[in-house]
């Protein structure tokens, strides 16, 4: 079988591609890719494949600027349709493909196991961004009668360069400068992305949308004593009154640390239903806590 990955040199790309095919075509921006192109820009030159896993793009941040929002759209959105573009160039188009996408489609900030029958109303660019990429695959996947998985990812936990908030974190407790806000006890999915890795060779022959986990959604608290155990650190704890009051300081000087926008996130739970993946993929993920290599991670 031929396959082809993009977005390959990626934080996940890293974790898929050990579980690929030895002849498996990498795309990407960088020099060590098979297929050399920055699909921002470019319609690649593929070659015919039977999978192609498309995981390129812009991961999530929060923007600064109109130039930064109008980034996500440039990259995941016409990213993907010059890959459509390219894909439409060869005679035998792919079988299978598999789309990486994200939970931020579904536009919440807070909610229990939501499954994939809520319906997406993405709030941030990122989130936007990454739904017209679904819409776009999914239309071009009907029309040409190609299988389409699309996976949702929540927080994606992996060692090597731990990206985001957990990063920041994990960076922050082994430097020994975090504090805990006293009495969270919200719940957040997050998956590993090994696992992630370890499921894609075994959906060519799959179709869907599904929400990925670990399933266990641990508490901010448990992920933080997690990482302070491995690195021998005492978390200290502020009231979430003094937190409230910095995330006001927060609203007028950018540079702050915390905002009201970031403390409203981490008050709130956010977990999502992942029993549809379990039962049509047989997806059997292991907990973050736990499996997690804190080792590796160079922070």
């Amino acid at each position: 079988m031929k396959v082809v990955l993009t977005g390959a040199s990626g934080f996940l790309g890293q974790y898929i591609l050990p579980f690929l095919p030895e002849n498996v075509l990498t795309l990407g921006r960088g020099h060590g890719n098979d297929i050399q192109v920055d699909l921002s820009n470019d319609i690649p030159k593929l070659s015919t494949c039977d999978f192609l896993i498309h995981n390129a793009g812009l991961a999530h941040r929060v923007p600064k600027t109109k130039e930064e929002e109008e980034l996500f759209f440039k990259v995941n959105v016409e990213g993907t349709k010059n890959l459509l573009l390219g894909i439409d160039a060869l005679k035998s188009k792919p079988q299978s493909i598999v789309l990486i996408s994200t939970v931020a489609v579904y536009g919440l900030d807070q909610g229990e196991l939501i499954s994939e029958e809520q319906i997406p109303n993405p709030s941030t660019p990122y989130g936007k961004s990454k739904l017209e990429a679904e819409k776009l695959l999914s239309d071009y996947a009907n029309k040409n009668n190609i299988r389409l998985t699309i996976l949702r990812l929540p927080l994606v936990a992996g060692s090597k360069n731990a990206p985001g908030n957990l990063g920041a974190m994990i960076s922050a407790i082994k430097r020994g400068y975090y504090f805990r806000i006293k009495g969270l006890n919200s719940k957040k999915s997050m998956v590993l992305a090994e696992d992630v890795g370890r499921l894609i060779p075994t959906l060519f022959n799959k179709s869907g949308v599904f929400n990925l986990t670990d399933g266990i959604h641990p508490t901010l608290m448990e992920l933080e004593s997690y990482i302070a155990k491995f690195h021998k650190r005492k978390i200290h704890s502020l009231p979430l009154q003094w937190v409230k009051l910095a995330g006001k300081i927060g609203d007028r000087v950018s540079a702050f640390p915390i905002n009201s926008y970031r403390l409203e996130k981490l008050t709130f739970s956010l977990t999502f239903d992942d029993r549809k993946a379990r039962y049509e993929l047989l997806w059997n993920p292991l907990p973050v806590i736990g499996n997690l290599d804190l080792e590796k991670i160079e922070r």
